[in-house]
């Protein structure tokens, strides 16, 4: 597998969040710690970075370039908004001056929103993109540092945070560039650990956001092109990361993957994404894990709105058929469900828990995500619905 990222260096680039990646690009943190003038980080993070011996790997190169932080290591899997208020009460009483956030998404989306509250007025539902929220957010907010340990949600790019908040019981998105963090630290040798399963769904998760932000009826040319890239490293990649997690080009690729799929996400997402934030709160699947789940059934319904599309995500994904463009479009609805199929996703929603009985449900609190506005097709609660039951 030939694959363009230098395994002998490590690179910094801005687009626009100062990246610093490669193997242990790691040890460039202390540096970004020093050009964001953080005398006291709060270091966010969760039990499975604390378990995978991540978060010493961390504090010992921030202890041996003498750097003080705090800890907060208690964000839920599925951060909610207990967990926000938890850190900003932690950051407060310490008196902390910036985030250091690690882990997944969850970490990374937890001190996004830890850090508008440093300086913004609950409910956090205010800020509800779907509402419009991005209006009442400022760029007052101190410095936030990435440092992603998946390749899925690319949030160490990304300009949103997201959470179960209380006042809404909904798995919520708060937008704004404001809330991009000030550096990504992106150390592929912090992947090599994480287990295969995970490793599939994050991975699909990254996915999604390429493929939906690249089918969605938005227009933003470099989004797609951002997102076409992503397609094609996760198709390559994906499964050797799986079936060998020691492969550094592969766990390059899909972190480059990842935050190319947030990268292009500004541009919208869609179907698959409403359901998916749904089905964590109301159902407890994973979010990566639910998007893998629908996307085959939602790229069905959307398939006679954005043939021409698909059919070059077909062509991303290795298709040299030069065959006409519906069906191309057809092999990359199916060339989808055979990588779902090759990194072990289950093919149905009822495989992983959810209960028939809150489909319904599911598909009202689908309706009520701001994903769905930028679907190819336009949806209704009732298509939802029909879509819930084809993934079930």
């Amino acid at each position: 597998m030939s694959i363009d990222i230098p395994t002998d260096r490590i690179t910094e680039m801005g687009y626009p969040t100062r990246v610093a990646f490669g193997v242990g690009a790691l040890s460039r943190l202390p540096a970004h710690v020093e050009r964001l003038k953080m005398k006291k980080p709060l270091l966010v993070t969760d039990q499975g970075v604390v378990k995978a011996g991540l978060l010493e790997k961390v504090a010992s190169v921030l202890r041996q370039a003498g750097v003080a932080f705090d800890l907060f290591d208690q964000v839920e899997p599925n951060p909610t908004e207990k967990d926000v208020f938890g850190g900003l009460d932690r950051w407060r009483a310490h008196q902390c001056d910036g985030f250091i956030a690690l882990g997944g998404g969850s970490p990374l989306d937890a001190a996004k929103l830890m850090q508008l509250l440093t300086t913004h007025e609950p409910p956090l539902s205010r800020y509800d993109d779907a509402k419009g929220g991005d209006r009442f957010v400022q760029d007052n907010l101190p410095p936030l540092i990435a440092i992603p340990t998946t390749a899925g949600t690319g949030s160490e790019v990304s300009r949103s945070g997201v959470a179960t908040l209380s006042d809404t019981g909904r798995k919520t998105v708060i937008f704004s560039p404001f809330l991009m963090p000030k550096a990504a630290i992106c150390d592929p040798a912090l992947t090599v650990g994480l287990p295969p399963r995970t490793t599939a769904a994050t991975g699909m998760d990254a996915f999604t956001h390429c493929l939906e932000s690249y089918i969605s009826n938005g227009f933003h040319p470099l989004a797609d092109a951002v997102a076409m890239d992503g397609i094609s490293r996760v198709a390559r990649s994906l499964e050797v990361a799986c079936a060998n997690g020691e492969d550094l080009a592969a766990r390059s690729d899909m972190m480059v993957a990842a935050m190319e799929g947030a990268m292009a996400f500004q541009k919208g997402l869609g179907a698959c994404h409403a359901l998916a934030h749904a089905l964590t709160p109301i159902s407890g699947v994973h979010h990566g894990l639910a998007n893998a789940i629908c996307l085959p059934a939602v790229l069905e319904f959307n398939r006679a709105a954005c043939t021409a599309r698909l059919a070059r995500v077909a062509v991303a994904m290795g298709d040299n058929s030069l065959a006409r463009q519906e069906v191309l479009a057809g092999n990359a609805i199916e060339r989808v469900r055979k990588l779902n199929a090759k990194i072990g996703i289950p093919t149905g929603l009822r495989e992983v828990g959810v209960k028939e009985i809150d489909l319904p449900k599911i598909a009202a609190k689908a309706f009520e995500d701001a994903s769905h506005q930028t679907n190819p097709r336009k949806c209704s609660e009732e298509d939802l619905l029909a879509l819930a039951r084809a993934a079930y």
